[in-house]
């Protein structure tokens, strides 16, 4: 829970901001207060308004105006230099809380219009090496949906169901636990998911997915909820407490089904599912790059870009088909 009394009030405006005009999630908003607390933090320090050097114990709330207008490029600098040195965190963190400042001065200087100059205008994203994304092949994949429908298991529909969707829907960890029973249309074989930012977006669901979702609602069906915070009456998953599932519980569902499968789970998780089925569409369905995008909810194309990437048996049977390979 987001302690923002703690917070001077141009910081909470920001956020109040990013909630209601920027349309963010809370967890968004989360780490917005976070990289932004630590920013600051780390300016008191570097301004020599403070002598703690325990970052816990250092308060923000006094940070006046006056000096966030004092603050130039060259301080953020140090600042994401301090977060490579002595915090050591990756490029990728680097990157966010780079993302975080710059959307917090423009808010500053172009619409609060509570300082004159954006310091941070000028500023760069830390470069990200590209890697590619890890996914299981088509043979693994079948091997997980095997070790899924293990009828031993008392929850394997529940299980193969939510194992089927991630690896033909490529749904975010997020969006299949907040998957409710009136969000699924079996009318027009379709379901609506709320994605990052709050976004709603339609899926549309092949047989394998409306034929493990039916199954699994056959038994879900027969079991009495109660209304809750997390509204597990609606839910379509439940853990075996009769609530609403959670991402913990479906991380561990994933993980030990990659076990039995003889599959690696430190090697690939959720996410690496939601790689696998966006790869699989891409190879196998010739699935068009903009298509994919809307499937998987990407802001930027460039972000499913890197589902096109290619296996080293087709750069092999590349190189095999070239003419001049037989001379």
């Amino acid at each position: 829970m987001l302690k923002t009394e703690e917070n001077p009030d141009y910081l909470n405006s920001f956020l109040d901001y990013s909630t209601t005009m920027l349309n963010k999630s809370p967890n968004s908003i989360k780490e917005y207060n976070y990289d932004l607390t630590m920013f600051l933090k780390y300016i008191k320090i570097h301004f020599g308004l403070t002598k703690e050097t325990n970052f816990e114990k250092i308060t923000t709330k006094d940070i006046s105006l006056d000096t966030i207008k004092k603050i130039n490029l060259n301080d953020i600098h140090a600042f994401i230099g301090y977060l490579a040195r002595e915090q050591n965190s990756k490029p990728a963190t680097r990157a966010r809380k780079v993302s975080t400042i710059r959307i917090f001065f423009k808010y500053l200087s172009q619409k609060a219009k509570l300082i004159d100059k954006n310091p941070a205008q000028d500023l760069e994203t830390p470069k990200l090496n590209k890697r590619l994304p890890k996914y299981l092949n088509l043979e693994d994949s079948k091997k997980l949906l095997e070790a899924a429908d293990n009828e031993d298991n008392r929850n394997h529909e529940r299980d193969y169901a939510i194992i089927t969707i991630f690896l033909n829907c490529g749904l975010r960890l997020s969006e299949l636990v907040g998957i409710n029973i009136q969000d699924i249309d079996f009318t027009e074989n379709k379901m609506t998911v709320i994605g990052k930012g709050n976004k709603e977006r339609t899926i549309y669901l092949n047989k394998a997915c409306i034929k493990a979702i039916g199954e699994y609602l056959s038994i879900r069906n027969t079991i009495n909820v109660k209304n809750d915070k997390l509204h597990s009456n609606k839910a379509l998953f439940l853990s075996e407490r009769k609530e609403r599932i959670s991402r913990r519980t479906v991380q561990h569902i994933v993980y030990t089904k990659l076990a039995a499968a003889g599959l690696d789970p430190s090697k690939y998780s959720t996410h690496k599912l939601r790689h696998t089925a966006a790869t699989l569409m891409y190879q196998y369905g010739q699935v068009d790059i903009r298509a994919l995008q809307v499937l998987l909810g990407h802001e930027s194309i460039s972000t499913t870009e890197i589902y096109t990437h290619v296996d080293n048996e087709q750069v092999r049977n590349a190189v095999e088909s070239n003419p001049l390979s037989n001379i």
